[in-house]
């Protein structure tokens, strides 16, 4: 007998930060976990694979989804689009499998509205002098972009004040076991127990 509910988890982060890294870690301790793997219509950068890291559009096929009502929520940061599909939540969600969701944070502030349970954590740099090291050691910035982002970074500090964890990775592994511990805390809320069916007989 099942006496959990499934959970909607929601990472954000800087950009740079390691989100992916710790994100894929936190799959390797909870396999059962499903990714909610978003659209975007920025170029894949290396490594990263269309349907699994996320489903890349052109802007064309992004806005045909918008019209057709396909996204639970969509946003424009930097120069790209991001969207994350209602199927990707809902889905898995009635089938009582929980759900990690990767998005920024005007993402994560709309998501939250629509499922007010989810549970939302922030992942921060160890400071901003090593995340301006990464950005700039990922190689897939130039200047000009860096300095955006460092914008948007400020703009998104404001936010974390509204996510329920905040978590620093100051070494990928040790953040996800962190995450983890908080997943794992998370389903032990009373709230999330269905405690009606605690004592039925087995049949």
């Amino acid at each position: 007998m099942n006496t959990k509910k499934s959970m909607l988890i929601v990472i954000s982060g800087f950009s740079g930060v390691g989100k992916g890294t710790v994100v894929q870690m936190v799959f390797e301790s909870l396999p059962n976990i499903q990714f909610s793997i978003s659209c975007t219509t920025r170029a894949p950068r290396s490594g990263e694979e269309n349907g699994v890291d996320y489903f890349f559009l052109t802007d064309e096929e992004f806005e045909k989804k918008v019209q057709a009502g396909e996204f639970v929520e969509y946003t424009t940061t930097f120069t790209n689009r991001y969207g994350t599909l209602k199927r990707e939540i809902d889905q898995p969600l009635s089938k009582g499998v929980d759900v990690l969701l990767e998005i920024n944070v005007v993402g994560a502030k709309n998501i939250k509205k629509l499922y007010p349970d989810c549970v939302t954590i922030f992942i921060t740099p160890p400071s901003i002098d090593a995340l301006k090291a990464r950005l700039i050691g990922r190689g897939s910035e130039d200047p000009e972009n860096i300095a955006c982002r460092l914008e948007e970074i400020e703009a998104e500090s404001k936010e974390i004040a509204n996510y329920d964890y905040v978590v620093t990775n100051n070494v990928a592994r040790t953040c996800a076991e962190k995450i983890v511990a908080i997943i794992r805390s998370e389903h032990l809320r009373v709230s999330r127990q269905n405690l009606d069916n605690l004592f039925d007989e087995e049949k």
